[in-house]
Order: C-alpha cells, then structure tokens, then sequence
C-alpha cells in the first residue's frame, strides 16, 4: 500500500520552503514540474538533493525513502550557479493586512449625544471616550506592525537556516567528488607514475653501463658461435640507440605534462579547501539570540494591549451609565473625569511611547535581520558559482586522467626494448643456475631410485627369511609335496629399476663456471645497491625470515630438542653408493640455484633504488633486530651442544672406570683360573656363544654346560645394533646410556653391553649364524657417540662369553688373558677415535641444520612473493585491461559525436554570421535566407531540424519587428496622455485644502465676505473674529487680509423650518451666511496676525 504525506522543499539560493502533497509511487519527475509552477525553477536547471543523494527524474521517490518527515529535500538552481548570471536582488519584505494608523477623533465624525450636554464634566466624557477608544485603534496597528515585523524576522532567520544547511549539503557533495579524484585517481596514478618513472629514469641512464657490461660478458666455448661471441650479440645494438633516443625524448615529454597537471592538481586541492573551509561573514546562532531577546518587546506591547482595552471597556461603561442616568450618587461625572485623567495621562506618556519605542526596536531587528539575508543570499551565489567551477575543474582533471594514463601505458610499451637489453644479464645467469640446479636434481632423484630398489630388496630379504621359518616350522607336519602344490616355496622376484637417460644435453657447467661466465654484476645493481650490500643479505636470511616462530618451535633449548627429528625431516640418509653427504650437497646446490634464479628473475622487476634513505634504514633495522635474534638463538644453541658435550665426557669417562674394573675382575678371574688348574685337568672347554633374536635365546656349541651366571647375565643383555642406535636416537636428552647406570647388580650387564666388538671399517655387524647387516658409517658413528658398542666374535678370538672352565691350562689361560687385554686397549683407542668422530659430527649436523633452517626460510619467503607477484601481475592485467576498454569505448564515443558537433559548429557560425552582419530590421530577411540556403545544401537530419528552427527563429524575428513598431506608436500616444494626466494632477494638487499653520490670504468679495484665494480653496471664509482683529475701524473694512491659519471648522448648510420675521432675520444671518445652498460644506477659518504686519490694504 503506498504512503501518502508531505514532501518538504528547500529551495538554496533563498531559503524558501514548499510543502508539496505527493506520493511514494511518484516519480521525481513529477515533483519537478511542480516546483517548476510553484517557484518558476525549469526542470532542467533544477538539482534535487535528499542527504547526499541526487533525485534522479526517472526514479521513484520511494528510492529515496521520501515523504517522510525525517528527511527534507533541497533545490539548487544551475542557472544560478553558471558564471555570468546575475546576483541576487535585495530582499523584499511585504506586510499584508497590516491596519494603518487611525484618524485623529472628532466631534464632527464621531458625534455622541452627549456633546451638547450643559454640564462640562458631561461634556468631556465623550472626548475621553473618542480618545481612548483612538490610543487602542493606534496601540493595536503599532502592535500588528511590530508582530508582523517580529513574524518576518524569523522567518528571514529560518530561511538562513535552511541556506546554512543546503551549503553544508553543497559542501559534502564536493568532499566526496574531491576525495574519490584524489584518492581513486590521483593517488594511483602518481604512484604508478613515480614506480615507471623511477624504472624508465635507471634504464636511460644505466642504458650505456647495460651496453658494456653485455658486451664483457662472454658466452661459454659450447654456446658460442660466428655470429654470437656475449651477451650483447643477443640484439642489434644500432636498433637500442635509436630506441633509447626515442624514448629519452618521450620520457622528457611526458614529465612535463605530468609536471603541467599536477600544478592544476595542486590548483584544484587549493581551490576545493578554501571552498570546503568558506563560512558567511556573520553567524547565524547570534542572530537567533538576538531574536529571541526582542521576544520581550512583543510581550511588552501585549500587556500594554491589555491595559488599553481595559480602560476603553472602563470608559465605555461610564459613558452608558450617564446616558442611563444609573451613575450612583457617591460617583459623579466630575469623579468620572478626574478619574479618566490620569489613564490619559499614562496613555499619553507611557503606554504609546513604549509601544512605539518597541516598534523602533523590531524595526532595526529587522533592518539587520534583512541586511544579513541580503548577505547570506550573496554568500550562496558566489559559493555555488564557486562549487561549479571546481567540479567542472575535476571534470576536466578526469579527462587528463585518462589521456595521461593511456599515454603512460605507451610510453612503458615503448620502452619494452630497453627493458629487455636491462633484463638480459639477470635472465643469462638465471638460465645457467637452472643447468646448475638440473645436474643437481638430477643426482638427488637418481639416488632416491637407488634407495627405492634397495628398500624393497631389504623388504624382500625380510619376506624370503620369513617364508624360511614358515617352512621349517610346518614342514615337520606337512609333507613338501603338499606344500608345494600350495604354492609355498615360491619366493618374491627381486626389484630392478630402470631409468631412461635425461637432462644428457645439459651444459657442463658449476657455480665456479657459473661466477665466471655470468658474475654478480650482470644483474645490473647499481651503485646504490652496492652500498646497501647488507640489506640484501639480510634481505635473503633475516629479512625474508618470516617463520621465526616455526624456527622457535622447532628448536627448543635444552631438554626439547630432538636430533633424530631433525636427520629425519631433512630426509638425508646414505643412499647406496652415494653417502649421506653427497646428497645433502646436491641438494643444497639445487637449492642455492634456485635462490640464484629466483633472485636474477626479480631483480628486473625489483629494483632497489626505489627505496628511499628512510625506507632503506627501516629495512635495515629490521634485518639487524631479526639478526640479533638469530645469533641469540645460535648462542643459545651452542650452549646446548656444550652441555650435550659435557655430558659425553661424563659418559666416557664412566666407561673408562667401568674398563678398569673390569680388567681387574678379568685379571681376578684369570688368578682363580690358573689356582684351579693345578687341582684339576681339563682337557677342552666349550665357547658358549648366545645370539638375540626378538629377546630369545639360541645356544650353539658342542653341547649344554653349566655356565657362570655372569655368562648368562652377559649373553641376556646382548641386544642388535640397530635396535641400541635407534633407542640412543630416541633419548639424546636422558644423560647416561640406560645400559651404564651405575648399579652393582648390572655389573655383568654392563660388563655384556660395553664389551660387544664393533667393525668401525667396514660397518657391518656380524653374529653368529654368519649373518651381516650393513649400516652407514655415519650412523656407526652415532652409536659410537652414544657407547653403545655391539661386538661380534671371530672363531679365532675368544670372547667375553666364554667361560672359562677349572680344567683349563696355564698357556691356554696366559693366552685369554693377553687377548682380553688387546681387546681392551683397542676398545679403549675405538673409544677415542668415536668420540672424536661423535664431536665432529655433532658440529657438522648443527652447521647443516642451520644452513637448511636458512634455506627453507629463504625458499618459503621466494614461494610467498612469487605468489604475490603473481597477484600482482594478474590484478594489473585485468586492470589494464578494464581501462584499455574504457579507452576504446570513449574513443568510439567521441568519433560518433565529434562529425556532428563539427556540423553544428558550422551551423552555429553561419547562424552567427547571419546575425551579426545585418541590422536590427534586416535579421528576419537574413535569417529566411540562410534557412533557403541550407534546404538546397544538404538533406541531413539534424540539419533538417536545425533549418525548421531557424525557419521560425524568422518568423518569430519578424512578427517581434512587428510588435516593436506597433508598440512604438503606442508608445507615443501613451506619452501625449500621459502628459495630460500630468497636468490634471497639477490642477488637483493646487485644489487641496488649507492646513493648520499655514499663510493664507483672504480677498473681500462682492458680498462682503473674505473668501481663501490660495490653492483654489473655494468656500473657506474668515471668521467675523478674525475680522474684527484686523479692522481698525468696524465701518471700514480692507480689501484682503494675510495671516496664519488657526483653526478651521467645517461646517454643513441645514434647511430650517421657516420661522417668524424676527427669527427669521436673526437665523437666517446665522446659519447661511455665505448664500450657499443645502447641503453644501463651506469652512470658517480663523487667523492670527503675523509679527509686524497689518491689514494688508487700504480699505477700499
């Protein structure tokens, strides 16, 4: 259902206000043609505000929340905002129904029966009443003036409420234009602008140093050719020179037309402040107090009202009482009078002053309050003058906006050349690190090859030897036949790998070659940069270190920290043929190439010149704080590495002790051994060897004997060695091994753990089924680190395990004895060449840890910028895109309009021509002949229309030079009466009365009367007294008198019943003196002599 109410109007170029009736369903155009009636507005010079939003005429008021009584509408005239249109007229104000001031009261005009009563107190009750009933006639057309001027005040002040408004509606409307061309516009362009200017400025000036340093860069023996000797061979050098001229001179172009424009920017922000900054001279809060301090005088006048009507009902009531004879005996009209004196008094002196004192008052608020419309109309007119200057100003800036932008973007095609002579050096040396970076990839997947054939036969070993047991376990209970109808003595197929030949043409060629072929300086750095050498090394490791937090977490000082971690998320482990650390060489290679290409790829793009001193010093603080860190971290973990060191050093030396006690247990053992071979013979003894598999044991030998049970507490505690390396790998933090706790019932199983024999040379591990594991060197030397040392036992060389029997003899005994002791020295020099080993390692693995913890920081931070580079060029694709659009759209639009503008321009200066060349009676002629004219020319369209309107621009040319010269001969009939009215006016001016005060003179008439002579007063005699008191003699009389006019007293000719003789003569000497007819008004006047005058003739 759809809303009905009223639409609130402002019009800003004078504060006036329309309520309108409409509807929400209405659109904006109707409500235009009404202002349009109401207020004389066209509808295309109306602009129609609500807030910040322009009504368009084609859309609904409901799009705009409209009518409501929250939101107001505002009117603003182009017509008036146009540079030559006029200013302002001064304020008009018009008071309607406004009582004028009434006449003085009289007995003749207000008569009242008791006029003619004997009694004077009587007598004067009436004048009261006529005076009374005047001072509140006069009080009350003070007061409707006064109000209607108060009234008037106010509505001049909230109409300079509603201006202030409108200019504040004016002035946001401005803001925001102002802000979006600086912000949307502006801003984008001067930084794009700086950012090419800045790239296109280094690359003419570095053009000749670019030229040499390609031209001293020379190619490799393998690429070179007749044609090709270096890198400048790539392009033609007469072609650059010619380029770079060309676009030294278009770079020089267009700076100064962006110099041009941005002192026009400058301009307009100058402009658009003053004006967003420009307030009225005057300040429309005081005005309103002022107004509301004169409400006093209003209030004055109305309680002054009151008291004048109160003494008119008073006097009123009096005077009915004398005409009814109802005045009690204690009042009487002599009490009534001297009553009413002094209410006429305070009438007189009090009441009628202050009235018109307020009037006064009002009158000069008013004077002000118009002097200040007249102003705040003034101001408006020039500030919307103002406004539309500075937005069509932005209009034109937009304009240039595009034009400089579109040639912005030709000028950057333009110098593609010199970029691509800037970017060969980075691009070359980028091309020789991805052949360095290939090689080394190459190596790293050959090598996984080889660790996923050697996984799998590992895994296939395992299955083979499980299938084995299975069989010895079932095939006690199935016959073979059986199982092998089954299908179980099949085995898996060993794994061969295959890998075709790749990457076999690529350039033989390191980083030695690399530095030489294509050094550093081909990047093209300047000298700048150079002197900010630090801020790119920062830039590559502490600046680009933008995990810091994962490197925290991931080294945690001291307990936290895991080794085993660490070598399993680099993933560098012994490979076949190749060693641990040819892989992690090869990778970190191809890492480093990598970091070398991506660096070459961004340093055409990325220059850093264009950072300014305090950006660089930012940077650079940046990158020594996150430095700092670093190397507190690095202090923080060498400290770690020292504590893991003293505590190596607790643990050998705990060994040693062990050692000693051990050797004298052995020589003890040995002792008691040769004591018992002098009781008793033995003639052999039997080595019992124990071999651990999943914590079973396995005795091989000649047969079961009795064992020591410290033999068989030494045969329990053996364990596999890659069971001992992955358990110390597991627990690097927990101090001592958990087999060299110093304990005295796990003597012997110490004395089991740390006396297994340990093949550092060959690394293989070898039990007593003759079975052998491989195991790196490297992780051979971490279980050495950790002590804890597996031993395998030749047949030759008795060992530990060995009990040594009673029988046994003396030689055999010495023989044990000194093998044991050699095993002991060597164990003991095996101790210290692991421990060696161990320290070296430990320093290697922290060096690579965080040679790779910087790597992958340096990689992260690549991949995150080349994805933002990505971004980047994506989002200015698409930007340059949309405006290459908006440029041929506007291109085509403007060939569309530019043939037809072209014709009406001629059109229009023919018109001109026509016009100006002929007189005033001529141009209907003139301009009926161009119209001809243009009928035979062309049959266009728009000059069809523009010849049909120049057709009646004649006939309407011709019927207003018909009109002109019959108004002229009207003209001069109008003059000729006009003088005959002035003239009638003449004669009417010289028949107005005589006034009180005046000089008048009085000529004896035939019947003996002085009648008045000047001004053609007819019937204004002079009275008998005055007569009298210019007649020396009463029988003679002069021939005129000259005085000064006392009192005048009209009187009326009365028709009288004809009475007797006597009376007749009395009256008729009385009431008609004069001899003038019934009815006829005829006026006594009385004189006063003049100062020293006299009759003024002789008498005749």
């Amino acid at each position: 259902m759809s809303c009905r109410g009223k639409l609130v109007v402002h019009v800003a170029e004078n504060g006036h206000s329309y309520r309108l009736e409409c509807n929400e369903c209405n659109l904006v155009e109707a409500v235009q043609k009404l202002i349009e009636l109401m207020c004389g507005i066209s509808i295309n010079d109306q602009l129609l505000f609500c807030s910040d939003l322009k009504l368009e005429s084609k859309r609904p008021l409901s799009d705009y929340k409209v009518p409501s009584d929250e939101r107001e509408v505002f009117l603003f005239n182009k017509a008036r905002m146009r540079s030559h249109s006029p200013h302002p007229a001064p304020e008009q104000v018009e008071f309607v129904n406004i009582p004028d001031d009434p006449p003085l009261p009289s007995s003749s005009h207000y008569p009242h029966p008791l006029d003619d009563a004997s009694d004077p107190a009587l007598k004067a009750l009436p004048s009261y009443e006529r005076q009374f009933i005047y001072h509140f006639q006069y009080g009350d057309a003070i007061f409707s003036r006064t109000t209607a001027k108060f009234e008037t005040c106010k509505r001049l002040l909230q109409e300079q409420k509603v201006q202030e408004r409108a200019l504040e509606i004016a002035r946001g409307n401005l803001d925001r234009l102002y802000k979006v061309i600086h912000q949307n516009y502006y801003t984008g362009f001067v930084k794009c602008y700086s950012r090419l200017h800045h790239n296109h400025t280094n690359l003419l000036a570095n053009f000749g140093r670019d030229i040499e340093k390609l031209r001293s860069i020379k190619l490799p023996p393998p690429l070179q050719s007749a044609q090709i000797k270096c890198l400048l061979d790539f392009v033609k050098e007469e072609n650059l020179h010619k380029s770079w001229e060309e676009c030294s001179s278009s770079h020089k172009q267009y700076e100064n037309k962006v110099s041009v424009f941005n002192l026009d920017f400058i301009d307009l922000k100058s402009s658009a402040e003053h004006i967003l900054s420009d307030k009225p001279s005057f300040v429309i809060e005081d005005l309103e107090l002022s107004i509301k301090d004169h409400q006093c005088c209003i209030n004055e006048q109305k309680s002054i009202m009151q008291a004048l009507s109160k003494d008119v009902d008073t006097v009123k009531k009096l005077v009915e009482d004398c005409l009814s004879s109802q005045m009690s005996s204690s009042l009487r009209p002599h009490d009534a009078v001297s009553a009413l004196g002094p209410m006429y008094d305070s009438h007189e002196k009090s009441y009628l002053p202050k009235m018109l004192s307020c009037e006064r008052e009002i009158s000069s608020l008013l004077d002000s309050c118009r002097d200040k419309k007249n102003k705040m109309n003034t101001f408006v007119h020039v500030f919307m003058q103002k406004i539309a200057h500075v937005q069509g100003t932005i209009k034109d800036l937009c304009c240039k906006f595009s034009v400089l932008q579109e040639a912005l973007k030709q000028l950057n095609i333009q110098f593609e050349q010199l970029k691509v002579l800037h970017g060969i050096g980075p691009a070359y040396r980028s091309c020789l690190s991805e052949v360095v970076k290939r090689k080394a990839e190459k190596k790293i997947y050959m090598a996984k090859a080889e660790q996923l054939v050697e996984k799998l036969a590992s895994e296939r070993d395992a299955e083979v030897r499980r299938r084995e047991e299975f069989l010895k376990v079932h095939s006690a209970y199935i016959p073979r036949d059986i199982l092998a109808s089954m299908g179980l003595f099949d085995i898996p197929n060993p794994c061969i790998a295959h890998i075709a030949p790749f990457d076999s043409n690529l350039l033989d060629i390191g980083f030695s070659g690399l530095e030489r072929y294509a050094p550093e300086s081909s990047l093209g750095l300047s000298s700048k940069s150079k002197k900010h050498a630090s801020l790119r090394s920062s830039l590559s490791i502490s600046n680009d270190d933008s995990r810091a937090d994962e490197v925290e977490g991931s080294v945690e000082f001291p307990e936290k920290y895991d080794y085993q971690e660490f070598l399993e998320g680099s993933e560098l482990v012994e490979i076949g043929s190749t060693s641990k650390m040819e892989i992690e060489n090869a990778k970190l290679k191809a890492e480093l190439a990598s970091k070398i290409a991506l660096i070459c790829s961004m340093s055409v793009e990325l220059d850093y010149e264009s950072l300014d001193d305090s950006k660089l010093d930012s940077i650079l603080k940046n990158a020594a704080d996150k430095t700092t860190e670093a190397l507190h971290l690095k202090d923080e973990y060498e400290k770690h590495l020292q504590l893991m060191l003293k505590m190596k050093q607790m643990e050998c030396e705990s060994y040693q002790k062990r050692i000693h006690e051990l050797e004298h247990k052995l020589s003890d053992q040995y002792m008691r051994g040769c004591q018992l071979s002098a009781d008793k013979h033995v003639p052999n003894f039997v080595v019992s060897t124990t071999k651990t598999y999943n914590n079973q044991s396995e005795v091989l030998g000649v047969g079961e004997v009795h064992m020591h049970p410290t033999v068989k507490e030494f045969s329990c505690a053996s364990t596999p060695l890659k069971s001992v390396i992955t358990d110390e790998h597991d627990k690097p933090q927990e101090g001592l091994d958990d087999n060299m706790m110093d304990t005295s019932s796990m003597i012997n199983c110490q004395l089991d753990s740390s006396m297994l024999d340990l093949h550092c040379d060959t690394g293989r591990l070898c039990s007593e089924g003759n079975k052998t594991a491989s195991f790196p060197d490297s992780v051979m030397a971490l279980g050495t680190s950790n002590m804890t040392i597996s031993m395998s036992h030749p047949p030759d060389v008795p060992s530990c395990e060995t009990a040594i029997l009673p029988g046994m003899d003396a030689k055999v005994s010495d023989r044990v004895v000194m093998e044991l002791q050699n095993s002991l020295a060597e164990k003991s020099s095996q101790l210290c060449n692991a421990e060696t080993k161990n320290q070296e390692l430990i320093d290697k693995v922290s060096k690579m840890g965080r040679e790779l913890d910087i790597n992958r920081k340096i990689l992260g931070e690549s991949q995150m910028k080349c994805a933002h580079l990505k971004n980047c060029l994506h989002e200015a694709r698409e930007e340059a895109q949309s405006y290459l659009c908006a440029a041929e759209r506007r291109a085509s639009e403007y060939g569309a309009l530019c043939i037809p503008s072209i014709k009406m321009h001629g059109l229009f200066e023919s018109l001109r021509r026509c016009v100006s060349s002929v007189g005033m009676a001529a141009i209907s002629d003139s301009l009926c002949a161009l119209a001809q004219s243009l009928a035979s020319e062309s049959d266009d369209e728009g000059c069809a229309e523009f010849r049909e309107c120049i057709q009646i621009l004649a006939d309407k040319v011709g019927l207003l030079s018909r009109q002109h010269t019959q108004l002229l001969e009207r003209s001069s009939k109008a003059e000729d009466e006009n003088e005959q009215l002035i003239k009638e006016l003449v004669e009417k001016e010289l028949a107005k009365l005589l006034q009180v005060h005046e000089i008048a003179a009085f000529v004896l008439n035939s019947s003996g009367h002085y009648e008045a002579t000047n001004r053609a007063c007819p019937r204004h005699y002079l009275s008998d007294e005055s007569v009298a008191l210019f007649s020396d003699n009463p029988a003679t009389h002069p021939s005129y008198i000259v005085g000064q006019v006392v009192r005048i007293e009209g009187k009326i000719v009365k028709a009288t019943p004809p009475p007797s003789s006597d009376e007749a003569e009395n009256q008729g000497s009385s009431s008609n003196l004069y001899g003038l007819p019934v009815g006829c008004e005829y006026f006594v006047v009385t004189v006063a002599m003049l100062p020293d005058s006299g009759v003024g003739s002789p008498p005749s």
